[in-house]
């Protein structure tokens, strides 16, 4: 399918209004994240490879032509320039994992002014939805402080396309696997599931569910034991394991997915123990994020992993980012609004990271022409030139890894679930604080 029309019209009407008056000439445009939810401290970049892919391989088909005609609204001229439109601009970028705040360009456009401007909706859908999944994640990660998590969103996702794409962006953040096979052929992310209470309801009883469903996957099956009563599952379960055992079928853990999480994981662990079964695991679900996981884990319920998926797949408690694409710098110099709460800043610029994982940790926002302060990491990095990419897509685990390290770079307060005070400073170099004089009119 073309994903060429994914634009809002005035994209396509803005660009026809610059090919009549023959404004082509190099611009640059940056996206970035006004601010930070009130619950975010930080965020997680990520979404660049959907962009980049989508940047690559932008063609306006005949079909897509053959619309835009019916609307009544392009000169013929303007639909035969974009029947030959390429990209053709350079792509800089903050790698996937790394963890930036507001304000700060996560991605650096440039090229003739209607090809940057044309692929604003599109970029913006892909780094917005991503970013927020990644950051959900990397705060579930972070309370399970070592635990394993999955991706359990698939089903309550909005659409075929975005749970796809939370998938990876939660194995990004820190999920261990997910329950999304095609998620798993797309992307080589790794696969965890147990059974449905459907399964369970199936056969004459919960032990004959279990028997069947532990030797067909003997090398670690998950039961789930709460379909009708948790705690008599959990005896069940303990009785089907040991049983099973001298067939050599490994029964891994249970799994609880209602109930009093807590007091039912304690009295579970014990049934479990006593029957012998110390090293068989329990995991929990249901509607579960970070905040449920933490309290779970302060109270000391023995639970060892964790199914999140609704409030995950759809970052429930901050379900959209403010992530804009603005004009920044054309062949006539910087360019910026200056609209009350909308203000941009001017010039192509670069963010440095200072003092990393120090008391005086803090970002630089500084002109992209300007010297790199001592010390300094610049986070944009070149990854596409000339319309081609610089190289071939790095693995997804290389941006897991970067997250993990990036994460574990903050300052406690800032890992927090709760609001940072104060939050992590990002500095504004003064070259860009300057309002520059309004035009003439």
């Amino acid at each position: 399918m073309s994903r060429a029309l994914l634009v809002d019209l005035y994209e396509l009407t803005m660009a026809a209004s610059y090919h009549a008056e023959g404004m082509n000439g190099a611009s640059t445009f940056e996206l970035f994240i006004r601010e930070l939810p009130p619950v975010r401290n930080y965020l997680v970049a990520c979404g660049l490879e959907e962009a980049l892919d989508y940047l690559v391989g932008l063609r306006f088909t005949k079909g897509d032509l053959a619309y835009l005609q019916t609307l009544d609204l392009f000169q013929p001229s303007f639909l035969d320039y974009l029947g030959d439109l390429r990209f053709t601009g350079d792509v800089w970028a903050v790698p996937e994992g790394e963890v930036v705040f507001a304000t700060e360009p996560v991605l650096r456009v440039v090229g003739p002014l209607i090809e940057a401007q044309i692929v604003e909706t599109f970029l913006l859908n892909c780094i917005n939805f991503s970013t927020a999944v990644a950051s959900k994640a990397a705060r579930v990660a972070t309370v399970c402080d070592g635990r394993s998590f999955v991706d359990f969103s698939a089903r309550r996702d909005h659409g075929a396309d975005a749970a796809l794409l939370a998938a990876r962006a939660a194995y990004l953040g820190g999920a261990a696997a997910t329950s999304n096979v095609l998620a798993g052929q797309s992307f080589g992310i790794p696969l965890s599931g147990t059974m449905g209470h459907s399964y369970v309801l199936a056969f004459p009883d919960e032990a004959a569910a279990f028997r069947a469903f532990a030797r067909r996957f003997p090398a670690g099956a998950v039961l789930l034991i709460d379909t009708f009563d948790t705690v008599r599952g959990a005896r069940t379960a303990a009785a089907v394991a040991g049983e099973l055992a001298a067939e050599g079928v490994v029964v891994r853990g249970v799994r609880i997915d209602s109930g009093d999480l807590a007091a039912l994981a304690v009295a579970v662990r014990a049934i479990l123990d006593e029957a012998g079964l110390p090293g068989l695991e329990i995991f929990a679900s249901g509607d579960l994020d970070e905040y449920r996981i933490a309290a779970l884990l302060d109270s000391g319920a023995p639970i060892d992993g964790f199914g999140v998926g609704t409030q995950l797949g759809t970052s429930g408690d901050a379900p959209a980012l403010g992530g804009v694409y603005k004009l920044v710098e054309d062949l006539s110099g910087p360019k910026s609004k200056t609209s009350t709460g909308k203000a941009t800043l001017p010039a192509v610029k670069q963010v440095y990271r200072l003092d990393e994982g120090g008391p005086g940790a803090r970002d630089l926002i500084a002109p992209a022409t300007a010297p790199a302060p001592p010390g300094g990491r610049p986070l944009l990095a070149p990854v596409m030139e000339r319309g081609r990419r610089l190289g071939p897509p790095p693995a997804l685990a290389d941006g897991r890894a970067r997250c993990r390290a990036a994460l574990s770079a903050l300052p406690s307060r800032v890992r927090s679930l709760e609001p940072a005070r104060p939050g992590y400073e990002v500095e504004v170099a003064a070259e860009l604080k300057v309002r520059r004089p309004d035009p003439p009119v």
